[in-house]
Parts: structure tokens; sequence; C-alpha cells
């Protein structure tokens, strides 16, 4: 008798669970089509010409004179952008500046400053009054020489006052200087090249990977205040790209050059709010947030800046011998 009732249960339930698993089999289904449509509109696809003049005549680029910066700048002069070009060295932006005039015919301008300061900022504003600024790249970085414990890294008042300054405060004043004007003509397009190392902590460069992780939580903040304006205000994390502050010096699949990733990265405007821009970038970013835990990628990162760290300071040691050896000789 028991048996008959359970059998007559399962009977019973037999349909109901057909259709919860009809019904879980197709919500996956139209989950991964979604996802593999999505993604071959933001990598295959890409959304290339929204970043045009129509918003705004000038664009402008900090950190413009070296690495991504700097292909940011040609690519943005490529596509018809007058450029402001805003960096440390007048020399190199005078440089800049006259390279892009001469292979895409654009008018350009500068303004030297040192981002580590906090007074520049009234300098900047006179240089980009009455300007209409279409496109506003928030570049300029700094990251730590070599790995380094915290207590460790040398004149460590002046490196965190610098960090902070360079990485964030450029950033929150580069927006508030730029953005009102986008605001007035709902259009314009603000892009913050935070990094990977943004995305997790990155003990040994614990500074630069938390003031990273501020540029994105401001980016995706201000987004969301700004949308319904018009406004497109992006979060940028690459993970490794081959120029001087990396030292890698041979481009790879997953370590590309500087114009092989803005060219990918322009393509994700409009689409992606938060991006890491490559599609190699975006397949390590997806893998090392969605799929492995958290304190594993933190130690392996960690693993690796020690590693880093002493080969460094055995280089150095070797070079500090060397030099004192010179010195005895001569």
């Amino acid at each position: 008798m028991n048996w008959m009732n359970v059998e007559e249960t399962l009977r019973r339930a037999e349909t109901p669970l057909f259709w919860v698993g009809a019904l879980t089999v197709a919500s996956l289904a139209l989950w991964l089509l979604y996802r593999l449509l999505s993604g071959f509109r933001i990598w295959v696809l890409g959304n290339g010409r929204l970043l045009s003049p129509k918003l705004g005549k000038w664009a402008v680029v900090t950190g413009a004179t070296d690495g991504i910066g700097k292909s940011y700048a040609e690519e943005l002069a490529r596509r018809g952008f007058a450029m402001m070009l805003i960096s440390r060295s007048q020399d190199k932006l005078d440089d800049m500046a006259r390279s892009l005039e001469e292979q895409f015919k654009v008018e350009t301008r500068t303004i030297a400053v040192d981002f580590g300061k906090a007074d520049i900022y009234s300098k900047i504003e006179t240089g980009l009054k009455g300007l209409e600024i279409g496109v506003l790249v928030n570049n300029v970085g700094v990251s730590y020489p070599y790995p380094e414990y915290y207590l460790h890294i040398p004149d460590l008042d002046n490196f965190i006052t610098n960090m902070i300054n360079v990485n964030m405060t450029s950033v929150c004043q580069m927006t508030r200087l730029v953005l009102p004007r986008m605001v007035k003509r709902s259009k314009g397009v603000i892009l913050n090249i935070s990094s990977a190392s943004g995305m997790y902590p990155v003990p040994l460069l614990t500074v630069y990977s938390s003031t990273k992780a501020f540029v994105d939580f401001f980016s995706r903040g201000l987004q969301e205040e700004y949308r319904r304006q018009g406004i497109i205000i992006q979060s940028v994390l690459p993970f490794f790209v081959a120029t001087k502050m990396t030292r890698i010096r041979k481009p790879t699949l997953d370590k590309p050059t500087p114009e092989r990733y803005v060219a990918a990265e322009l393509n994700t405007v409009g689409l992606q709010s938060q991006t890491n821009g490559y599609f190699p970038h975006a397949v390590m970013g997806w893998f090392t947030t969605k799929l492995v835990p958290s304190n594993i990628v933190i130690f392996f990162a960690a693993r690796m800046n020690r590693l880093q760290r002493t080969g460094y300071l055995q280089r150095r040691k070797l070079r500090e011998q060397k030099n004192g050896a010179n010195f005895k000789s001569d």
C-alpha cells in the first residue's frame, strides 16, 4: 500500500518536474544565447562610429605623450578631433602635437603640468576655457618603481601624496572641469583609465591597486548619475599592455601594443560602462573575478610580486656593488 502511494505521488509530480527542468534548460539556453550575442555585439561589431567630432570638436587626453595615452591621442586625432594634450614635459608635448598636426591635419593645443601637484587646476581650467569638449580621457597615472611592502616604500609620505594626486585627484578634478559643459550640451564621453589591479587587492602594489579601485567605483557611480543626461562615463580596466610603465618590451596576444589595445577599447564605448577593453583581457577578467575565488587571486598576485621584488633588489644590489668597485678602481 505504501509503495503504491509513493508511485502515485511520483506520477503526479512527473509533469511539474518535467516543466521545471524544461524551463531551467530553456533559461540557461536563453542566457547563453544572450551572452554570445552580447559578446558578438561588443567584440566583433563594436561601436566604433560613436566617437566622432559630432560629440564636440575637442578631445582632451591627460598623460598624452607615452603609452596608452599617446595611442588614445593618435586614434582620436585620426577620427578628426582637435587635440588638447596635457602632460608634464613641454618638449614631449610639442613633439606629440607636431606629429599629430603633420599626420592627421588637426588643430592641437598643449598644457604642461605635473599632476603630482595639487595647485595645477586653475591653469588647466584657463587652457580649456571656451573649448567644445566631446571626449575626455583621464589616462595619467603612476605606479610603483617595483613591488614593495607598504612600510618599505622609499619616501613613503611623498609617495602616497604623489600617487593619490596623480591617480585619483586628477580624475576628479578633470571631470569637474569638463563635465558641466557636456551636461549643458547633453553629450560627451569620459574614459577613465583604471587597471585590472583595481578589480581585486594586489599585495605589494597595494596603494596603486587601491587608487585604481577608486577610479573604477568613481566612474561607475558617475555613469549612473549622468547617463540619463546623455553622458557616457566608462571605467577602463586593462591588464598588461606593452608600455614603459609595465616594462614589457615584446607584445603578445594577452599583452598587446597600446595601439592595438586602444583600437579595441574604443569599440566598447557606449556598450560597456565597465570594460577590460580588449577581448583576451575580458576573458582574463571574467576568469579571475567569476571562476577563481578572490583569496586565490590575491595569493598568486602576492607571490608573483614577491618574486619580482626579490629579482629587482638583487639586480640593484649587483649594480651597486659594480658601481662601488668601479669607484674604487678610479
